[in-house]
Parts: C-alpha cells; structure tokens; sequence
C-alpha cells in the first residue's frame, strides 16, 4: 500500500492545475440539495439551512473529556510531525488515518456520522482528513475557495465536517464561509505560489467580488458541516492563540472519480451503508505510526516535502 499510495498521490497533486482547468466538462459540479423531511439527527431547520447557506453550524460533537483527550492527541501528532527531519509542517497532517488509529477511530465517531448520514443519506464513505493547525502568529491564510474544482470526484456530493480542537472565532483565525455560494457552481480559480503567505496554492478569481463572509466561530468539540461547492477560507492568525481544526471529507457512496482518477480515493474508508466495489476501504491501522507518513504521502499541496 505504502508505494501504492504515494505514487498515485503525488501523480494527482502535480495534475490538480491541469484537472481543474477541464473540470466542469470532466466532473458534475452542481449542487445537489438533502430532502429537509428525512433528518434523524439534524433538525429540518438545520438540513434547510445547509440546502440555502450551504453549511451548518454549529453542532455539539464531542463531550469535555472527548475533546481534552482529543486536543491532547493532536498536541502530541503536530509535535512528531514538526520536528520530523524533513519539511513537514502543522499543515502537513493530511490523511494520517492510513497510520493513525486514533484519526482512523475518529472518522467512525457516531454522532458525527449520523450528521453526515442526515445530510448524505444512509450509504457513505471518508475519503481523507486534512489538519490546519494555525500557531500563534502564523502569517499563512488559506485564500477563498472552492474544494469541488479541485477534487477529480462526480457528482460534487461531498461534504465536510470541520471538528474544532481549539476554541475559534474571528481573533484567531476562524474559517470563513461566503453564504450561499455553493449554488453558484463550479468558479474560476487561480493559482498562487506557495510564498509563506498562503497554506494552498488556489484562491477563487476576483475575490473581492464574491459576497459577506460568515466567521465560522466554534467551541472546541463542536463541529460545521459544508458542501463542497462552498466558498470558504481563513485569514492569517495573528492571535496568540493556536487555531487548530480536523477536517473530514465524506462522500455519498455513489460519488465516483473521474475517468483516469481512480487513484485519488486510495486512502478510502466505508462508513456506512452499501458501498460499491469500486470504493477502497483501508483497515485500522495497528497502532499510531505517524513517522510512516513521509513515505507514503511524499508531498503537500503539489510541493515535495524535500525541496530546497
């Protein structure tokens, strides 16, 4: 799996420019609304607000001690990985959950898939993690954008929980959502290179034009949910407060990559429900091995984690 995974990735990350300037030809990218009537756990009200504003927010997750145990965790993951003798950083914590346990466990937390199951239906899988850890003073922003033109998957059914390890809110960073943006469709993006400023290289074109933004703000151990045709973003944390939130990326099970793509859902896991074949299911891993991760996954956003 180790050479498996890293090849194919490192293929998709060099190809996401390329990918995303055929997208809306390659891929379905509109929003697919949730029928407001069938939520089990989520009220109407809530699955309306997702289906208008394109998220909802926020939303009890985790408990005092689940969210200490928690933030302790990932205190002790973002220490390994930083002082790692390569270039990894606190943004470099994508998909660990093919050697993490305890990401892999947090993935089938059952409050969090019962939100998703009200929003995606019964049959579901998670397709990766990502953790932007901002630190105190971290100039980095993550510009305006949208997850769907980048993602080589069909239809855009995506969506994701965004799990709040640290209290957030404007003064430290929060994640913003531009309201109502996911019924625009698939929009024009740019890229940017990694300079020390920004956290990904895409950013929506003309962002001054896009509307308001919603500031995103969380206690630790509540959760927002999002399509994946929203545009969102966060600004550079000035605070001296770390801003840290888990981000999971579930899809319904009847999403498919694009033709050619295959590749990008190699670190799969089923969830819930009937999953077609074409869906790989990664096991649990044994234990927590982070230290594997700079073979597997041996690059961040299309940049080797060695480069010079």
């Amino acid at each position: 799996m180790r050479n498996e995974v890293g090849i194919s990735s490192g293929r998709a990350l060099k190809s996401l420019v390329d990918y995303q300037a055929d997208a809306t030809q390659l891929a379905s990218l509109s929003f697919i609304p949730t029928d407001p009537s069938t939520p089990r756990t989520l009220e109407p009200s809530d699955i309306e607000h997702f289906n208008r504003e394109g998220f909802v927010s926020p939303l009890p997750a985790f408990d005092r001690g689940e969210t200490a145990r928690l933030r302790s965790y990932i205190d002790d993951l973002v220490d390994v990985v930083v002082s790692a003798p390569d270039r990894r950083n606190s943004y470099s914590i994508s998909s660990y959950h093919v050697v993490c346990r305890g990401l892999y466990d947090l993935i089938q937390a059952p409050l969090v898939l019962d939100y998703v199951e009200d929003i995606l239906g019964p049959d579901f899988v998670c397709w990766g993690m990502h953790l932007f850890a901002k630190q105190p003073g971290d100039p980095k922003e993550v510009a305006l954008h949208q997850d769907a033109v980048y993602w080589p998957l069909t239809p855009a059914k995506t969506v994701s929980v965004w799990i709040a390890i640290d209290d957030v809110d404007r003064g430290n960073a929060a994640m913003q959502f531009v309201p109502g943006s996911h019924l625009l469709g698939p929009l024009s993006h740019e890229v940017m290179e990694l300079d020390g400023t920004r956290v990904l290289k895409r950013q929506v074109s003309n962002t001054e034009r896009h509307g308001k933004r919603f500031n995103n703000a969380l206690k630790a151990g509540e959760i927002s949910i999002h399509s994946d045709l929203l545009l969102h973003g966060s600004e550079a944390n000035r605070s001296t407060r770390r801003r840290a939130g888990l981000t999971v990326r579930y899809t319904s099970a009847e999403v498919r990559p694009v033709p050619g793509w295959e590749h990008w859902i190699k670190v799969a896991v089923h969830c819930r429900g009937s999953i077609p074949d074409y869906w790989p299911n990664c096991p649990r891993p044994e234990g927590e091995h982070p230290e594997l991760m700079s073979s597997i996954w041996g690059e961040f956003d299309g940049t080797p984690l060695d480069a010079g």
